[in-house]
């Protein structure tokens, strides 16, 4: 398999997998496979029904419900 990378992210890699003492190829392959597992949890938790709304919708309140002051009406 070949992978293509430009150098600054291939440098970046190397960095990373030194910092790690482990082979750039085994780098890349665990930064793959988190990634993959990260888009496929958040496939799994798209693919979910949102929860169920219980009950009627309830009408919103009156303003006369909500404040003390009267209210005041235009002519």
């Amino acid at each position: 398999m070949t992978v293509t990378l430009d150098e600054e992210t291939a440098a970046l890699a190397r960095v990373q997998a030194a910092e790690q003492k482990i082979s750039l190829s085994r780098y890349i392959g665990e930064v793959l496979r988190k990634e993959l597992r990260h888009a496929e949890e958040y496939r799994a938790r798209r693919a979910t029904k949102p929860f169920p709304l219980k009950g009627p919708p309830r009408p919103y309140p009156k303003r006369e419900d909500l404040y003390d002051r009267p209210v005041f009406r235009r002519r």
